[in-house]
Protein backbone atom coordinates (compact mmCIF):
# COMPACT_ATOMS: atom_id res chain seq x y z
CA UNK A 1 0.00 0.00 0.00
CA UNK A 2 2.47 2.48 1.00
CA UNK A 3 4.62 2.00 -1.94
CA UNK A 4 1.83 2.11 -4.54
CA UNK A 5 0.67 5.62 -2.52
CA UNK A 6 4.25 6.88 -3.14
CA UNK A 7 4.01 5.95 -6.66
CA UNK A 8 0.98 7.84 -6.79
CA UNK A 9 2.56 10.73 -5.34
CA UNK A 10 4.95 10.61 -7.81
CA UNK A 11 3.02 10.00 -10.60
CA UNK A 12 0.88 13.08 -10.03
CA UNK A 13 3.48 15.39 -8.61
CA UNK A 14 5.97 14.71 -12.23
CA UNK A 15 2.48 14.86 -14.45
CA UNK A 16 1.92 18.67 -12.98
CA UNK A 17 5.65 19.68 -13.75
CA UNK A 18 5.30 18.75 -17.38
CA UNK A 19 1.84 19.82 -17.96
CA UNK A 20 1.52 22.74 -16.16
CA UNK A 21 0.54 26.42 -18.24
CA UNK A 22 1.69 28.33 -15.11
CA UNK A 23 2.88 27.96 -11.36
CA UNK A 24 1.92 29.01 -7.83
CA UNK A 25 3.90 29.21 -5.05
CA UNK A 26 2.54 29.98 -1.47
CA UNK A 27 2.78 29.45 2.18
CA UNK A 28 -0.36 28.21 4.57
CA UNK A 29 -1.05 27.87 8.51
CA UNK A 30 -3.77 26.77 10.57
CA UNK A 31 -5.15 24.63 13.40
CA UNK A 32 -5.58 20.71 13.21
CA UNK A 33 -8.44 18.59 15.20
CA UNK A 34 -6.61 15.07 15.12
CA UNK A 35 -7.26 12.03 16.39
CA UNK A 36 -6.44 8.67 15.96
CA UNK A 37 -9.43 5.88 15.62
CA UNK A 38 -8.55 2.32 16.08
CA UNK A 39 -9.08 -0.33 19.29
CA UNK A 40 -9.58 0.64 22.67
CA UNK A 41 -9.63 4.39 21.80
CA UNK A 42 -13.43 4.92 22.85
CA UNK A 43 -12.77 7.31 25.42
CA UNK A 44 -9.98 9.34 24.20
CA UNK A 45 -10.38 12.26 22.77
CA UNK A 46 -8.68 14.12 19.54
CA UNK A 47 -5.72 16.34 19.76
CA UNK A 48 -5.87 20.42 18.76
CA UNK A 49 -2.40 21.36 16.82
CA UNK A 50 -0.86 23.60 13.92
CA UNK A 51 0.45 22.87 10.56
CA UNK A 52 2.38 25.29 8.79
CA UNK A 53 4.26 25.36 5.61
CA UNK A 54 4.65 25.58 1.70
CA UNK A 55 2.89 24.66 -1.47
CA UNK A 56 3.25 24.64 -5.70
CA UNK A 57 -0.15 24.64 -7.32
CA UNK A 58 0.35 23.86 -11.11
CA UNK A 59 -1.99 25.08 -13.20
CA UNK A 60 -2.74 23.04 -16.05
CA UNK A 61 -6.20 24.19 -17.13
CA UNK A 62 -8.33 27.09 -16.06
CA UNK A 63 -10.08 24.57 -14.17
CA UNK A 64 -7.85 21.81 -13.35
CA UNK A 65 -4.65 22.21 -10.69
CA UNK A 66 -1.98 19.90 -8.69
CA UNK A 67 -0.98 20.82 -5.65
CA UNK A 68 2.04 19.69 -3.86
CA UNK A 69 2.67 20.77 -0.23
CA UNK A 70 5.38 20.34 2.49
CA UNK A 71 3.37 20.50 5.95
CA UNK A 72 4.77 19.94 9.69
CA UNK A 73 1.95 19.00 11.20
CA UNK A 74 0.99 17.96 15.23
CA UNK A 75 -1.25 14.85 15.11
CA UNK A 76 -2.58 12.34 17.78
CA UNK A 77 -4.99 12.35 21.03
CA UNK A 78 -5.27 12.45 24.41
CA UNK A 79 -7.26 11.35 26.94
CA UNK A 80 -8.43 12.15 30.78
CA UNK A 81 -9.28 9.66 33.63
CA UNK A 82 -9.52 10.10 37.23
CA UNK A 83 -9.21 7.40 39.72
CA UNK A 84 -8.57 7.19 43.95
CA UNK A 85 -8.68 10.96 43.58
CA UNK A 86 -5.88 11.33 40.97
CA UNK A 87 -6.67 12.68 37.50
CA UNK A 88 -4.24 11.38 34.76
CA UNK A 89 -4.24 13.49 31.47
CA UNK A 90 -2.06 11.78 28.91
CA UNK A 91 -1.27 13.44 25.50
CA UNK A 92 0.17 11.04 22.88
CA UNK A 93 2.19 14.03 20.37
CA UNK A 94 2.44 12.25 17.15
CA UNK A 95 4.50 14.94 14.78
CA UNK A 96 4.47 14.49 10.78
CA UNK A 97 6.31 16.16 8.17
CA UNK A 98 3.49 15.63 5.54
CA UNK A 99 3.48 15.45 1.64
CA UNK A 100 0.18 15.50 0.18
CA UNK A 101 -0.17 16.24 -3.24
CA UNK A 102 -3.72 16.93 -3.92
CA UNK A 103 -5.80 17.40 -7.30
CA UNK A 104 -8.06 21.15 -7.62
CA UNK A 105 -10.58 21.19 -9.64
CA UNK A 106 -12.34 25.03 -9.78
CA UNK A 107 -16.08 24.78 -9.53
CA UNK A 108 -16.25 28.68 -10.29
CA UNK A 109 -13.90 31.55 -9.88
CA UNK A 110 -11.37 31.24 -6.76
CA UNK A 111 -13.65 28.44 -5.08
CA UNK A 112 -12.17 24.79 -5.43
CA UNK A 113 -12.88 21.41 -4.71
CA UNK A 114 -9.83 18.42 -4.11
CA UNK A 115 -8.73 15.38 -3.61
CA UNK A 116 -5.27 13.30 -3.05
CA UNK A 117 -2.77 11.09 -1.33
CA UNK A 118 -0.30 12.14 1.42
CA UNK A 119 2.79 10.51 2.59
CA UNK A 120 3.60 11.57 6.09
CA UNK A 121 6.96 11.26 7.82
CA UNK A 122 7.24 10.56 11.68
CA UNK A 123 9.35 13.34 13.35
CA UNK A 124 7.63 13.08 16.99
CA UNK A 125 6.43 9.90 18.80
CA UNK A 126 6.01 10.58 22.59
CA UNK A 127 3.73 10.21 25.54
CA UNK A 128 3.07 13.10 27.95
CA UNK A 129 1.76 12.73 31.19
CA UNK A 130 0.29 14.96 33.74
CA UNK A 131 -1.14 14.38 37.58
CA UNK A 132 -3.74 16.64 39.45
CA UNK A 133 -5.34 15.72 42.24
CA UNK A 134 -5.46 15.29 46.39
CA UNK A 135 -2.79 12.85 45.38
CA UNK A 136 -0.79 13.27 42.48
CA UNK A 137 2.43 13.61 44.01
CA UNK A 138 4.40 10.38 42.42
CA UNK A 139 6.68 12.39 40.19
CA UNK A 140 7.60 8.53 38.43
CA UNK A 141 4.45 8.47 36.70
CA UNK A 142 4.67 12.20 35.43
CA UNK A 143 6.88 13.43 32.26
CA UNK A 144 7.17 12.51 28.62
CA UNK A 145 7.69 9.18 27.51
CA UNK A 146 9.25 8.20 24.11
CA UNK A 147 7.41 6.18 22.20
CA UNK A 148 9.09 6.13 18.61
CA UNK A 149 10.07 2.64 18.64
CA UNK A 150 5.93 1.54 18.69
CA UNK A 151 5.14 3.87 15.66
CA UNK A 152 5.89 3.64 12.28
CA UNK A 153 8.36 5.88 10.48
CA UNK A 154 5.70 6.38 7.93
CA UNK A 155 1.79 7.22 7.41
CA UNK A 156 -0.46 7.34 4.48
CA UNK A 157 -3.48 9.17 4.12
CA UNK A 158 -5.90 10.19 1.40
CA UNK A 159 -7.59 13.56 1.89
CA UNK A 160 -10.59 15.77 0.84
CA UNK A 161 -11.50 19.94 1.06
CA UNK A 162 -12.40 22.48 -0.24
CA UNK A 163 -10.59 26.21 -1.03
CA UNK A 164 -11.47 29.59 -1.78
CA UNK A 165 -8.54 32.35 -3.48
CA UNK A 166 -9.13 35.90 -4.01
CA UNK A 167 -7.78 37.87 -6.42
CA UNK A 168 -5.59 39.49 -3.90
CA UNK A 169 -3.93 35.93 -3.72
CA UNK A 170 -4.77 35.00 -0.16
CA UNK A 171 -6.76 31.92 0.37
CA UNK A 172 -8.80 29.90 3.05
CA UNK A 173 -8.80 26.09 3.25
CA UNK A 174 -10.29 23.34 4.53
CA UNK A 175 -8.87 19.68 4.42
CA UNK A 176 -10.14 16.21 6.13
CA UNK A 177 -7.05 13.54 6.09
CA UNK A 178 -8.21 10.62 6.98
CA UNK A 179 -5.52 7.34 7.56
CA UNK A 180 -5.34 4.11 5.76
CA UNK A 181 -1.96 2.65 6.86
CA UNK A 182 -1.70 1.65 10.61
CA UNK A 183 1.27 3.52 12.62
CA UNK A 184 1.10 1.21 15.32
CA UNK A 185 4.25 -0.47 14.49
CA UNK A 186 4.11 -3.16 17.69
CA UNK A 187 0.49 -3.93 17.12
CA UNK A 188 0.24 -3.61 21.06
CA UNK A 189 0.85 0.21 21.67
CA UNK A 190 -2.71 0.88 22.25
CA UNK A 191 -4.79 -1.68 20.21
CA UNK A 192 -4.39 -3.63 16.75
CA UNK A 193 -4.69 -1.35 14.81
CA UNK A 194 -4.33 2.73 14.84
CA UNK A 195 -5.05 5.20 12.16
CA UNK A 196 -4.81 9.18 12.06
CA UNK A 197 -6.87 11.27 10.82
CA UNK A 198 -7.22 15.43 10.81
CA UNK A 199 -9.73 18.48 9.99
CA UNK A 200 -7.43 21.43 9.31
CA UNK A 201 -8.44 24.63 8.74
CA UNK A 202 -5.47 27.04 6.84
CA UNK A 203 -5.16 30.45 5.70
CA UNK A 204 -2.52 31.12 3.24
CA UNK A 205 -0.90 33.25 0.58
CA UNK A 206 0.11 32.42 -3.17
CA UNK A 207 1.27 33.84 -5.89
Amino acid sequence: MKKQVVLIVIAIFSFGIMQAQDIRFGAKAGVNFAKLTGDNLEDADGRTGFHIGGLAEFLLTEKFSVQPEIIYSQQGLQSKEEELGVEVEQKLKLDYINIPVMAKFYVTEGLSVEAGPQIGFNTTAEVETELSGSDSNDEFLEGTTDVSDSVTGTDISLGLGAGYRLSSGIFFQARYMFGVSNVDDADDFIGDSLTNSVLSFSAGYSF
